[in-house]
């Protein structure tokens, strides 16, 4: 099929959660709700806008960098799952080579992380102290697409426990710059003890959050902080609880709580009304392409299936500032043999991607 074919999807295309349109076409790329006079090949389902995979790491394995062929393959992994938009929640490897590629996921990068010294996995991130924390946001602020990625607490081994990594005064100052430049800031939360300084501090969105309580919940809420739960992820706290019990009990106790609240935060977070959004952590340890398990894990949590659904299509696109199926925006989109709002589950297996309107799977 050659890059100029004119697509007809045809259906139930879900413009928005509410919105069903019965038809579109592709030509030249992009999306027209106007029938072309130019014949066209028809694609049938149900479809959806490209899935959004809002905490992914294309370049990153649990070993640090990776080359240009294991990111491609990481990147394909992802579109073939339905994955056509990530946010890329910090990488060491430089990826822009991708953005060459009409055949790979766009990617909205967030520079490299930045940890505090000897306080994150190694190779993974830019470590630094408090001192030097303005500066190295304003690099990452410059070399990124919009976001910067902070680590927001580690274990700290001589307390045996997760602790904060920044002083409040650092982060204040830190995200201060990077809003002066234009960009959002995210942290990597899993504990309690950061929670508060950072969004008081102005912080955009909080990753995992399992830390989240009564008295941070309505905080959240109130300036609309934003979470991305990675819920696969978070499955894995028992293993790295037992590997981990004989040096430091405290740690490893405190990420079982974590991890057995893990749905009762999610829920909590939701009913109080802070933004929800899908995102894996692939590329570190876990494997990439989980996003419709990412998606099912929150409709466990007790979000309801349209909004988990959301959460990785019309309100994932609409807080990175990405299209949806608009009139004139670029085709990136899945088709799908049954409705995913009656059924999450149907996104494990989609039946054609669109991306840049060429069909890929």
């Amino acid at each position: 099929m050659s890059d100029q074919t004119v697509l007809h999807v045809k259906g139930r295309v879900l413009v928005g959660p509410e919105e069903v349109k019965d038809e579109l076409w592709v030509v030249d790329g992009r999306i027209s709700y106007e029938r072309p006079r130019a014949e066209a090949v028809t694609v049938r389902g149900w479809a959806l806008p490209g899935l959004v995979d809002a905490h992914c790491h294309v370049g990153l394995d649990h070993h640090g960098a990776v080359d240009e062929a294991t990111s491609e393959k990481q990147a394909l992994t992802d579109r073939d799952a339905g994955t056509l938009l990530i946010r890329d929640a910090g990488s060491p490897a430089d990826t822009r080579w991708i953005d060459d590629r009409e055949d790979l996921p766009k990617i909205i990068r967030a520079g490299r992380h930045i940890a505090r010294t000897r306080r994150y996995i190694r190779n993974f991130a830019h470590e630094i102290e408090p001192d030097d924390l303005v500066a190295y946001v304003a690099q990452e602020a410059r070399r990124g697409d919009g976001w910067v990625k902070l680590v927001g607490d580690w274990i700290d081994r001589d307390a045996g426990d997760l602790t904060a990594c920044w002083p409040r005064e650092a982060v204040e100052a830190a995200i201060a710059e990077a809003h002066r430049l234009g960009a959002r800031v995210t942290a990597h939360c899993f504990a309690e003890d950061s929670l508060r300084d950072l969004v008081e501090a102005g912080i955009d969105c909080i990753e995992h959050a399992t830390g989240l309580t009564e008295d941070t919940i309505p905080l959240f809420a109130e300036r609309g902080v934003a979470i991305v739960p990675t819920l696969v992820n978070i499955a894995t706290f028992p293993a790295l609880a037992s590997g981990g019990e004989s040096r430091f009990p405290k740690w490893s106790a405190h990420m079982r709580r974590l991890h057995e609240n893990r749905y009762d935060t999610v829920r909590a977070a939701y009913d109080a009304g802070i933004p929800v959004f899908v995102g894996t952590d692939a590329g570190g340890s876990l494997a990439h392409g989980l996003v419709a398990a990412e998606v099912a894990e929150l409709v466990k949590a007790g979000i309801p299936p349209i909004q988990a659904l959301s959460a990785t299509t019309w309100g994932a696109r609409e807080w990175l500032g990405r299209p949806v199926l608009e009139e004139g925006a670029p085709a990136d989109l899945v088709v799908y043999e049954e409705d995913p709002r009656a059924d999450v589950r149907v996104l494990a297996g989609p039946r054609r991607v669109l991306l840049n309107g060429r069909v890929i799977g």
